[in-house]
């Protein structure tokens, strides 16, 4: 008896979760696109490609030392979990003039985890607004240019989000103030996108072997 459960537990349970997940983004679908072709930030120097990446985009303004908790945050709480995944990153967009700034900081969450998925690319103050506006959302940067809102941006560029969420209705973005909401809600949705990348890669291929 002990025996028969021991193998349940090592391997029907990780079958019967696996294909619970699977049929569940079956039948949930794509996560929806809010805005398509978001445009390559090259006006920034840095890390500055989001076509073919699965990004995590955010904007940390002038003040970084006072978003250094939304940074752990997200680290902690989406990073970590899914840094292993190929072409995942997060890339924070930074007025020009603090780079030793954000040097601290990549740093100091170094010590947490490795981060060399985690990019920054630095521009003029005008670009940073003006390519935060390209996204089309419903929020706004604030006067340092920051927002504790942080996007998902698929590999074609597109930006994804909920369409019937049921506190916001339409969500863009995911606010790193709250753990809560990482947890619940940002987490699920990029389990999603990579579910559906990687479906489509398993296609691609048995189409291939065909």
């Amino acid at each position: 008896m002990k025996k028969t459960f021991v193998l349940v537990v090592l391997f029907i349970f990780p079958l019967v979760a696996y294909l619970f997940f699977a049929s569940g983004v079956n039948n949930f679908g794509k996560l929806p696109v809010l805005t398509e072709n978001v445009p390559e930030p090259i006006q920034f120097s840095g890390d500055n490609q989001l076509t073919d990446k699965i990004t995590i985009l955010g904007f940390l303004g002038k003040n970084i030392g006072k978003k250094k908790g939304n940074a752990f945050n997200l680290n902690q709480k989406i990073y970590k979990r899914f840094s292993e995944f190929n072409d995942f990153q997060m890339l924070m967009i930074v007025p020009n003039g603090l780079e030793d700034e954000v040097g601290a900081l990549k740093e100091e969450l170094g010590a947490l985890s490795e981060v060399d998925k985690w990019n920054f690319a630095f521009g003029e103050e005008g670009d940073v607004q003006n390519f935060f506006r390209s996204l089309g959302t419903n929020l706004e940067l604030g006067q340092d240019f920051s927002t504790p809102y942080v996007f998902i941006i698929d590999k074609d560029r597109n930006l994804r989000g909920r369409n019937d969420d049921e506190d916001e209705g339409v969500k863009f973005g995911f606010n790193t103030t709250s753990v809560a909401e990482l947890n619940n809600k940002m987490e699920d949705d990029v389990k999603i996108i990579l579910a559906e990348y990687r479906l489509a890669l398993k296609k691609n291929n048995a189409n291939r072997s065909k």
